[in-house]
């Protein structure tokens, strides 16, 4: 099965310098391949411009520019052309398909945070076998960089990319032919259902409570997004100040979105140990999160009555700082990893569907914490009721297929 490991790095003052440049020159390389496929699309004919071709380029533009390009390995700006190779693919792809097709656009250095390099030992090397028991890797141009490893590296490195968030480094790889490390089986099956009250309930009636990380921090990101705000916009980007308050908000999302990752792979792992089977809705959390469309008003043109979006923006946020879909992703690799079973049923009236007697209706849906069916009088927990259907959704369909 293929992995993807991630850790921080530990760089010197000289090192980290040097990482910085990394990224910014490599922004310089797409952003003059994106103008020069752009320029001779709109000025030669409609010439089409393709990766081999500024692949082919690059053994120049190196001799020509030294000091920015001829400095870094040849198969990670590679790995940056094929980037853009990419982006031009999938604009076209929409283009055909009918959809919003999202041009390429230019990168700003701030933005262009991450180098990939295609196969270890071209340009990198991942030290394995590290000689006073701490873990290096080296960079071309860069050096051997200490790194924080906290776990250990299974099977065989084939990428790695070094990531910048933030204030802070990360080198990250992608290993093929590990392992799975399957756990020894416990005969149990859960259903869960995802909520915003409390982030999950199992069949078994046990409420895992939302800690809620952007409300947490939501005093302390609005002072820092208000001072970031308050800089007018000719002196943006040009001031040591407002490059601080840029980063102070950063840093403080940053940290919302560790404990969001921590507190998920916790969870999920919680769910893995003591379950063999995990059934779970299939939700679509982009549709749920879209905000309601605007709805004219046939009887006065060009006004618009209200659609319930300001009240919907407070479920939206709710679920996003949830990060449903960022856990879901979680507890199915890591399932895969323990030999579990995940299955995800269709989520429509699980918690409008008495579990006694098998009733449909809203009205069953009392309140949001509250279920009572209108026909048997069955009386439950809500979030309670959607696990048990979900766990019997999931019962059915392995029967079926059984």
């Amino acid at each position: 099965m293929i992995r993807g490991y991630k850790f921080l790095l530990r760089p010197t003052a000289r090192q980290r310098v040097a990482l910085g440049e990394m990224p910014r020159d490599h922004c310089s390389l797409c952003n003059g391949a994106l103008r020069e496929r752009r320029d001779a699309y709109r000025h030669t004919s409609r010439t089409t411009v393709r990766y081999g071709d500024q692949s082919a380029q690059l053994k120049e533009i190196r001799a020509f520019d030294p000091e920015r390009q001829g400095r870094w390995s040849f198969s990670s700006q590679q790995a940056t052309l094929r980037r853009l190779d990419k982006a031009f693919q999938a604009f076209f792809r929409r283009v055909k398909a009918g959809r919003t097709p999202g041009y390429p656009r230019f990168k700003g250095v701030g933005h262009f945070d991450t180098v990939t390099f295609p196969r270890d030992g071209d340009g990198c090397r991942w030290d394995s076998t590290p000689r006073d028991a701490r873990t290096r890797v080296r960079f071309q141009g860069v050096g051997h960089i200490r790194v924080h490893q906290h776990r250990p590296v299974q099977g065989r490195v084939k990428t790695i990319g070094v990531k910048r968030e933030v204030n802070r480094w990360y080198v990250v790889l992608a290993c093929d032919e590990v392992p799975a490390e399957e756990l020894p089986p416990t005969g149990a099956s859960v259903g869960i259902d995802m909520g915003v009250v409390h982030f999950l309930t199992t069949s078994d009636g046990e409420h895992v409570a939302n800690p809620r990380f952007l409300t947490t921090m939501a005093d302390e990101l609005a002072e820092a997004q208000w001072h970031l705000a308050t800089f007018p916009k000719r002196t943006r980007q040009r001031t040591k100040a407002h490059r601080a308050a840029a980063r102070k908000v950063a840093k403080l999302h940053g940290k919302i979105r560790r404990q969001r990752a921590d507190f998920h792979h916790k969870t999920a792992r919680a769910l893995i140990t003591d379950h063999d089977v995990i059934a779970h809705e299939r939700l679509n959390t982009a549709g749920m999160t879209k905000s309601p469309a605007p709805r004219a008003d046939p009887e006065q043109p060009g006004s618009f009555p209200p659609n319930g979006a300001a009240a919907k923006a407070g479920l939206n946020r709710g679920i996003l700082d949830a990060g449903w879909a960022q856990f879901l992703g979680i507890l199915a690799n890591k399932a895969e990893s323990a030999g579990r079973l995940m299955f995800p049923v269709d989520a429509r009236n699980t918690s409008r569907t008495c579990p006694a007697c098998g009733h449909v209706a809203k009205e069953n849906r009392a309140s949001q914490a509250k279920f009572a069916c209108t026909a048997c009088g069955f009386a439950a927990n809500a979030d309670h009721v959607g696990a048990t259907n979900v766990l019997n959704r999931a019962g059915l369909a392995l029967c079926a297929a059984a």
